[in-house]
């Protein structure tokens, strides 16, 4: 796993960040990890199954539809690529 290293951090933004930590019961790394992840991840962001879902529920697929589709579907193995 990638790291980074951060100069010249403040020490009034170090010891915040320490306060912060503790107070979520964790280190000041895994804090810092949170911080950063929480920043970059996009708002709202939906998993793809959640959509696959939403777009069953808006079509009205029963039970009995999702398995006529499980049944007519080729579950034959796709076949490798080749490259010559």
């Amino acid at each position: 796993m990638p790291s980074i290293t951060v100069r010249n951090v403040p020490d009034e933004v170090h010891r915040a960040l320490k306060v912060l930590a503790a107070q979520h019961g964790r280190s000041a790394e895994a804090e810092i990890r949170d911080i950063l992840e929480n920043a970059v991840k996009p708002k709202g962001r939906k998993k793809l199954g959640s959509l696959l879902a939403e777009i069953g529920r808006r079509a009205k697929l029963t039970d009995e539809d999702l398995k006529t589709i499980e049944q007519v579907r080729d579950k034959t193995p796709a076949k490798p690529m080749t490259f010559e």
